[in-house]
């Protein structure tokens, strides 16, 4: 039986640094042990013994044929995984028999012999000629049979007794390589096209060939086989069985080798991203169905979310930073959540925490996180000026995600999924992930508003999906362990050994939007909302900043609470209030979509209406559409279908032409004008005023929706 290993004496010969050496001396000295070594000039070298085995310079130059490692056999436990169970057991018979030749026993060994071993036809006495007869005979076969057993065994093992088995021929085999280069070359051109059907890419292979290399130079397939190669190409290039965009998706990954961040702590990565929820939500303001778009903040490692942020139709800047700043200061969490999913104010697990009073508290709807790189896609929100400024000034940096690539975000990607599959789709109003999951009319189901649906998605964020084991959470020590991103927290907590907190807590107001204005003796003007409060600059003092608008000051402004505006004050750096001059008539934080929408219907009115009338109008209408109790809302949903079915009216003016004297001069008889439009009249039912009622019941609805504002 040949040897893999190769004696290493005077005489071995090694190939080093390219050249053939010889080894003439071997000595112990106190440094270990060295070798010397002459080449074909004459020339020695002495170097340790280590280096000459083990370094890449050198490599022995075997004197006899062995095993090497760029045989063309495989090695043996690919050739016996290869095989079923009947072959395996059929392979183990075979090399019983072997060894019953060899040595007279089936197992090899005198000391594991039957009871009828050695039996006299095999004993080592025997001659190896009449053994193998012997066997032949017993088995059937042929004597040059068990002379190749033997041989493999000898040579191989037990692998060398196993069936041979030539390579599986794929089916293009018999194809010419260029007419399958350029099937792929097609297949390739339509990743981003409509997916076409096998007959049109097989017409559109034969036709370049043709065109390409001329009539008849490369063999035509026929149909069966073009549809059978094809299929094989269908695992290199994915056209015909999976949907077009799950093609295009693996068409973009990238080619080489697979590689990712990998946080290392809590805070290191903090993932952001939206999505349009698939659920319609009802708009308090407009009382219209409405599309609901979601941003997340999530930290890598631990998979906590951080941030979350409902808005209908799309999200802004400022909702994003908002995002942002809840990873420096959660939300409070719901005073009905149970202990496990609520935070200490601490920010730290309880299991670490040493101040068992704090985590009695009311506590936080999330970690707190200070991150320190924000992984990012390329949407206008994420790479505008007002969040990038905001993560200059925080000291974090951006890593953009690869354009259109959605794996650079996973695991924000799968949190959507698993809302979607965990809450959303048990909620009224689920219209499914796509137009083909849409049922008839889910609209009609549309019960939540949006600010209840985000109160939803909060607590189940924090008492299912923070406490959920996930099976991508795993420490690499304890590969069997899955942990929830509550447990991983407490993890990276003890493996970090600290958190970050804001070191300022007027940083939050860096993280709303900057208008620059002209400062007038009645104060500021912002979207016609005339503003005014203590810490003001004089009207006649000249601006420090070199701003857009001459001798402009910056004010920060909340586009969800336009009740106030807040002003730095350059020389003493304090931040200071102002207020709206018809604050007071709100009472109420109010957004700037609110007002707007305020304005129309008040438009629509009034002929002349103002802001103060304006708000008054849109709090009347929020006490008969904003409800929570069954009544209120069948009440909304009414009102909202009715106000779908009537456009709000445009001021009409009346023209010259419109007058009845002008008409009739013009040969306009009134019984060839127009007819008018009757004037819609909303019909009412028995229950309208049992609903009204119940909606005199609910006073105090606003002094708990507003208490998270």
């Amino acid at each position: 039986m040949s040897r893999a290993a190769a004696r290493v004496g005077v005489g071995t010969r090694f190939r080093y640094d390219g050249e053939s050496v010889e080894v003439v001396e071997m000595a112990a000295t106190t440094a270990g042990n060295e070798v010397v070594l002459k080449d074909g000039h004459g020339r020695l070298l002495r170097l340790s013994l280590k280096e000459l085995l083990f370094s890449d310079r050198a490599a022995v130059s075997p004197d006899g044929p062995g095993p090497s490692a760029d045989d063309e056999g495989e090695i043996a436990s690919v050739v016996l995984g290869q095989l079923d169970t009947e072959e395996k057991q059929k392979v183990l018979e075979r090399a019983g028999h072997v060894r019953e030749v060899l040595t007279g026993y089936r197992s090899g060994s005198g000391e594991l012999a039957a009871d009828d071993e050695p039996r006299a036809s095999y004993d080592t006495a025997v001659p190896m000629e009449a053994r193998k007869a012997a066997k032949a005979a017993e088995l059937g076969v042929t004597t040059r049979t068990i002379e190749r057993w033997v041989a493999g065994f000898l040579q191989h093992g037990e692998a060398g007794l196993a069936p041979r088995r030539t390579r599986s021929e794929r089916s293009q085999t018999s194809v010419d390589d260029r007419w399958v280069e350029t099937a792929v070359e097609v297949m390739v051109e339509h990743t981003d096209q409509s997916r076409p059907s096998r007959t049109v890419v097989i017409e559109r292979t034969r036709a370049r060939v043709v065109a390409r290399f001329g009539e008849g130079a490369v063999p035509q397939p026929s149909r069966a086989t073009a549809f059978r190669l094809l299929e094989e190409l269908e695992r290199r290039h994915p056209l015909f069985r999976l949907s077009t965009k799950r093609n295009r998706d693996i068409a973009g990954r990238p080619e080489g080798q697979y590689g990712k961040l990998r946080p290392t702590r809590p805070g290191e990565y903090l993932l952001m991203d939206s999505t349009r929820l698939d659920v319609f939500a009802f708009d308090p303001l407009t009382l219209k169905w409405v599309q609901a778009e979601l941003s997340v903040g999530m930290d890598w490692y631990t998979r906590c979310i951080t941030g979350i942020r409902l808005t209908p139709v799309s999200t802004k800047a400022v909702d994003v930073s908002a995002v942002l700043f809840q990873s420096f200061r959660p939300r409070p969490a719901g005073r009905d959540w149970p202990r496990h999913a609520v935070w200490p104010e601490h920010g730290i697990p309880r299991t670490v925490l040493v101040d068992v009073e704090g985590a009695t508290g009311p506590g936080l709807a999330s970690p707190p996180l200070v991150p320190e790189t924000l992984v990012v896609d390329h949407g206008k929100v994420y790479v505008s000026e007002h969040l990038t400024s905001v993560c200059r000034r925080m000291g974090i940096s951006i890593q953009p995600a690869r354009l259109r690539t959605g794996r650079d975000k996973g695991p924000v990607e799968r949190y959507f999924r698993t809302l979607r599959e965990g809450l959303l789709q048990v909620l009224p109003g689920y219209k499914g992930p796509d137009i083909h999951s849409r049922g008839e009319s889910p609209e009609d189901d549309a019960f939540f508003f949006l600010d209840e649906l985000e109160a939803m998605i909060r607590e189940w964020t924090a008492a299912v999906y923070h406490c959920r084991p996930h099976s991508s959470l795993v420490d690499p020590g304890l590969p069997g362990l899955r942990m929830s991103p509550a447990k991983m927290f407490e993890h990276g907590m003890a493996r970090a050994g600290y958190i970050e907190a804001p070191r300022d807590r007027d940083l939050a107001f860096e993280f709303l939007q900057t208008k620059w204005r002209t400062v007038q003796h009645y104060g500021v003007e912002i979207g016609r909302r005339r503003y005014s409060g203590p810490g003001l600059p004089e009207p006649g003092i000249r601006s420090p900043y070199d701003s857009p608008v001459k001798n402009g000051w910056p004010f920060q402004v909340d586009p969800d609470d336009i009740t106030r505006i807040y002003f730095r004050n350059p020389t003493t750096r304090e931040w200071h209030t102002l207020t709206w001059e018809h604050a007071p008539s709100s009472e109420m934080p109010l957004s700037e979509d609110a007002l707007k929408f305020a304005r129309q219907l008040a438009a629509s009115k009034y002929r002349f209406p103002d802001d103060r009338l304006a708000v008054a109008d849109l709090l009347q209408r929020w006490n008969l559409g904003l409800g929570t109790t069954i009544a209120e809302r069948r009440m909304a949903l009414r009102l909202s279908r009715e106000q779908a079915a009537i456009e709000l009216p445009e001021i009409e003016v009346e023209t010259v032409v419109s007058l009845p004297s002008v008409r009739k001069a013009l040969g306009q008889d009134e019984e060839t004008a127009e007819p008018r439009e009757p004037d819609v009249v909303t019909e009412t039912g028995d229950d309208d005023e049992a609903d009204l009622e119940d909606l005199a019941e609910e006073t105090d609805f606003y002094a708990d929706a507003l208490e998270d504002v």
